[in-house]
């Protein structure tokens, strides 16, 4: 199946799966960096660039940021071609990575992701982007999968609120029971690649495993047509600076 199938169900429902997105070899490859990464730079690194559930807890790390800029592997990685192949047959227009994240929701850790909309944080506009997540763990209900508000990706920008979630500063301030009702719970095995809009409402809840991580990498792509909107993006920027300051780290967003 070629990537550009994918395109009529990515314009319509703001998503798309594709399972077993990448060789076993190079899966395995990422993987391991990802380790190392974890293992030798992480320690190192400012507050802004690796979130943690509590601090004085390393196994609790959810969050890290800025990869590309912190470590050689990832920084080359954004120029993997099977990445930008599936983001540009999706976005429609040749495309550019902004860098490598990765997400956690470690097993005996409480932390739900709010109602949010990446466009928000990203601020661009037209919104020809998209988020390529892909799945290290397999992941289900118990330990918090992702939930998509089919079709949302096509009624603009949602008022947003501050959260005290941290690495999501804004949530949907009036998401409610109607967009609940439209939710797909996105069920993947490791190795599988959701792909979404950067206007879809999408959300997760905690997770409850006792034993369970829900780990996955993921890389934004931005259209050639993106241009920033840098009134919005100022008004993102201070929201999240308050919400570090007001937990006790140091900012480094500009």
């Amino acid at each position: 199946m070629s990537f550009s199938d994918y395109k009529s169900d990515y314009d319509r429902d703001g998503f798309v799966i594709v399972r077993d997105f990448l060789p076993a070899a190079d899966f395995a490859d990422l993987n391991d960096s990802l380790d190392r990464y974890i293992r030798d730079v992480v320690p190192n690194l400012p507050d802004a660039d690796a979130f943690y559930q509590e601090k004085d807890r390393p196994e609790t790390l959810k969050q890290m940021q800025n990869m590309a800029g912190n470590d050689p592997f990832f920084a080359d990685y954004r120029q993997h071609p099977r990445w930008s192949e599936l983001a540009e047959a999706l976005i429609g227009e040749p495309a550019e990575s902004q860098g490598t994240e990765w997400f956690n929701k470690p097993p005996n850790t409480v932390h739900p992701t709010p109602p949010h909309q990446d466009n928000y944080y990203f601020n661009m506009k037209p919104p020809h982007s998209c988020t390529l997540w892909l799945a290290l763990d397999p992941i289900d209900e118990e330990n918090g999968c992702l939930r998509y508000a089919v079709g949302s990706h096509k009624g603009g920008i949602r008022p947003h609120g501050s959260t005290s979630v941290l690495g999501f500063s804004q949530g949907v301030s009036d998401y409610g029971p109607d967009d609940e009702a439209t939710e797909a719970v996105i069920e993947l095995n490791a190795g599988d690649v959701a792909v979404h809009h950067c206007e879809i409402i999408h959300r997760a809840d905690p997770n409850v495993s006792a034993t369970r991580s829900r780990r996955a990498f993921a890389m934004v792509y931005y259209g050639e047509s993106c241009r920033l909107d840098e009134k919005a993006h100022r008004r993102y920027l201070e929201s999240a600076r308050k919400q570090h300051t007001s937990m006790g780290l140091v900012s480094s967003l500009t």
